[in-house]
Formats: C-alpha cells, sequence, structure tokens
C-alpha cells in the first residue's frame, strides 16, 4: 500500500506567527545597494524558534539562512518578497534534489501544499460574483456526481461553501490522510466515497454545521466536486482560466505529474532526515493541496487580492468580494493565541494591521507560507523542499518582518 497523506502546517508552529501583527511601512523602490543591504540583513539575520516552547530564543544570536537548512536538512529554499504591491526581490538557494544537486532557481517549481486553499477560495468566490454559486446554499443542490451523506447533523443545518472555506462544515478531516492501494490512481469520487482504489475515509459529516471550526482537507475536496459538477471541467482547467492566465502565472498547475520539460525544475520533497522522497501528490484530488508553482507567481496572485481589497483591480474578484475574503468570518484559537477565519485564509491582526496567510505542509517533506497585508501592499512567499521547512520560514519571517518594519504587537513576547 501507499500512503499519500497530506497536511496542514503544524498547528503549534502556526500559533506562533498568529500572534504577529501584520503592516508595514511604505517606500519608495530601493538602490541596488539598499535592496543588497535588506536581503543580507533577512539571509544572515535568522533567530532560533525553540520548539520546546514555541518562542525565539536567543533573539541576539543571528544566524545564516544557509546554516539554519544545513540544521533543519532543507535542501531548498526559494522566497518572494512584496513591497509596494510589487515583487521587491526574490531570490533561491540550494539544491531540489539532494542525490542530484541541481542548484534551485526562482524558475523552481515547488508544492505549495494547503497554500493551494487559498487559490481554491479566491476561485470560488469568483464564480458566487458570477451567480454561479452561492456561499450559503446547500452544496448538494450543486453536486451532481455524488451528494455529502445525509445524517442526523444535517438534519436542520447543512453544509455550505462557505462553512467550507471557513472549516465549519462539519466534514471530516481525515486525520489519516489519503492513501491509496500501491500503483494506483483512484479518482476523485473513489476519495469522496472512500472506495477502491482509494483507502481513506469517505467524506461524511460528523458533527452540526456551523457549530465549531475543524481544519477539513475533505471539505476542500467537496468544492473540487461541487465546481467541476457545476461547470462541466476539471478543477486545474478552472484554476487556469480563471486565475492562472488573467494573472500571468506561467509556472502554476494543478496537473499531475508535471510535463516532462516541467519535471526538470520540479523540487524534490525530503523527510525530516534530509532524505530524497517520491512525492505523494495526488492526480485527481487537487483543490486542498495540489498546486504547483513558484514563490514569484503565487506573488502575483497575492498582489492581485491586494489590489482587489484596495478597489484597483478585478481582474479575479471584486473589491466588495476581497473584503469578504478578508473578513473575520469568526474567531478561532490555536494553542492559546487568537487569529481569525477568513474565507479561504486565516487572518490575524486587526483594523489596518490585519493580514491575511494561508501556510502549506506536504508529506513527505515540501512546505509553503504565503503572507499579505491588504492595507499596505506587504507580502512574503517562502517555498522549500524539506520537512522541516515550516520551522525555517518562521525563522525567516524574524528578520524580514524586523527589517521591514512590520509592527511587531505581542510578536516580540515570543522571544
Amino acid at each position: 500500500m501507499k500512503k499519500i497523506i497530506v497536511t496542514a502546517c503544524a498547528a503549534a508552529l502556526l500559533c506562533v506567527v498568529l500572534a504577529f501583527t501584520s503592516a508595514a511601512c511604505l517606500g519608495d523602490k530601493p538602490s541596488a545597494e539598499e535592496l543588497s543591504r535588506k536581503i543580507g540583513k533577512v539571509e544572515n539575520g535568522l533567530v532560533e524558534l525553540d520548539l520546546a516552547s514555541l518562542k525565539y530564543a536567543h533573539p541576539e544570536k543571528r544566524m545564516t539562512l544557509s546554516e539554519r537548512m544545513v540544521h533543519y536538512k532543507v535542501p531548498g529554499v526559494s522566497i518572494a518578497v512584496i513591497e509596494n504591491d510589487r515583487v521587491e526581490w526574490m531570490k533561491s538557494y540550494g539544491v531540489l534534489n539532494i542525490e542530484s544537486n541541481t542548484p534551485v532557481t526562482t524558475e523552481s517549481l515547488f508544492e505549495a501544499a494547503s497554500t493551494t486553499k487559498l487559490l481554491t477560495g479566491a476561485i470560488v468566490l469568483r464564480l458566487a460574483e458570477r451567480g454561479l454559486l452561492d456561499l450559503d446554499r446547500d452544496v448538494n443542490a450543486y453536486l451532481k456526481s455524488w451528494k455529502v451523506p445525509d445524517s442526523e447533523f444535517t438534519r436542520d443545518e447543512k453544509v455550505t461553501l462557505r462553512r467550507i472555506l471557513t472549516h465549519q462544515s462539519g466534514i471530516n478531516r481525515p486525520d489519516g490522510g489519503f492513501s491509496e492501494a500501491e500503483g494506483s490512481t483512484p479518482t476523485l469520487l473513489q476519495i469522496l466515497k472512500g472506495e477502491h482504489p482509494a483507502q481513506n475515509q469517505p467524506a461524511a459529516v460528523e458533527y452540526v454545521p456551523g457549530s465549531k471550526w475543524q481544519y477539513s482537507n475533505m471539505g476542500y475536496l467537496v468544492i473540487q466536486q461541487v465546481v467541476e459538477d457545476i461547470l462541466g471541467k476539471s478543477f486545474a482547467d478552472v484554476a487556469r482560466e480563471a486565475v492562472f492566465k488573467p494573472l500571468g502565472m506561467k509556472s502554476s498547475t494543478l496537473v499531475y505529474p508535471l510535463t516532462a520539460e516541467d519535471q526538470k525544475r520540479e523540487s524534490v520533497p525530503h523527510d525530516e532526515e534530509g532524505k530524497a522522497r517520491e512525492p505523494g501528490m495526488s492526480p485527481a484530488a487537487v483543490a486542498h493541496a495540489g498546486l504547483m508553482t513558484t514563490p514569484s507567481d503565487l506573488a502575483l496572485l497575492t498582489i492581485e487580492l491586494i489590489r482587489a481589497y484596495q478597489g484597483r483591480s478585478s481582474r479575479i474578484i471584486s473589491q466588495a468580494m476581497a473584503r469578504q475574503m478578508f473578513r473575520r468570518e469568526l474567531d478561532i484559537n490555536i494553542s492559546g493565541f487568537s487569529a481569525g477565519e477568513g474565507t479561504g485564509v486565516i487572518l490575524r491582526g486587526e483594523g489596518n494591521n490585519v493580514s491575511f496567510l494561508h501556510p502549506g505542509g506536504n508529506a513527505p517533506g515540501a512546505t509553503s507560507w504565503l503572507e499579505g497585508v491588504p492595507e499596505t501592499g506587504q507580502g512574503i512567499i517562502i517555498m522549500t523542499n524539506g520537512a522541516m521547512g515550516d520551522v525555517l520560514s518562521l525563522e525567516i519571517l524574524y528578520p524580514l518582518i524586523e527589517e521591514y518594519r512590520w509592527p511587531t504587537g505581542q510578536w516580540l513576547a515570543q522571544k
């Protein structure tokens, strides 16, 4: 049996950054010398994250990115930094595969993992804005090839797109991930039904929709089936036509395996020991964690959502829909830290200091971090091909937020 597990970034690590208050100071485009200085400050200013206490240990002691990559056995990293609604710099480090030593470039493809959910959220809101979907309607009204099973939990409250996007649908996670028989490729319907050759639990509602928050990958696969049923085309085609092509995201795809040409720039996942492993990507189930892309492409999506929020663009969604996306639907608490759940995004901070973010982590070893500040036009995308890349990303954030003068808020209390 081949095991495929797709997970969100570890909740305990996520809660560290949920205490940040994210905003930034705008300025003119830096000179080459100033930009070099900024990048150097980030590359040489990492602060250790103590995993036992989930606090930044000894901020007076700075380490280099290369040192921490070795420490965490993360072979490759790619970064894009957004300032003033544009990519201010992007840079790559390390190798795609520890066995081949092919260097990472800014064009290298990484697994976006659960950061894919931001893309899925934007697609759903786009379709809702065009009248093709209603966020508050029972999803079974749209599903044709399969239905969410009725149960005692759905007698009065129904599974809706809004509830799925905000992780309040009651749909199971599933905690055991997704698995399949060796050598097989289950369809999306087989995964939803939990039928051979899929070996996961079937999609089911396990508590009253709207009654609690529970992160669910399976819920996003229900969204995928809804979109495919109402449009009669693959979710990958919908993403390409609705988002990738309009924004010029030429290195983004939900089709896997990659083409022979793209495989040459594909990063290989590495486990916690730094060993290269086969990717655990599913060709059929993609809306939750199936995006292959680059930080620069994700930056284009981040910038577009920021501009939509500011009323300066509507290529994907309008200002009203962007503000709905970044509106706090409910408060969530992760290990004692307060955050908000937007529509397809996690929110932290309040008012003009709010930021939207979505981390991602795919087994056996790939991570992604995306964050944007809609009021100020700043953001960061960090992608890695190592299982400990989530921790490394948090260590990269410390000098970046410090150098770009993002307000510290409660974050400094984590020292």
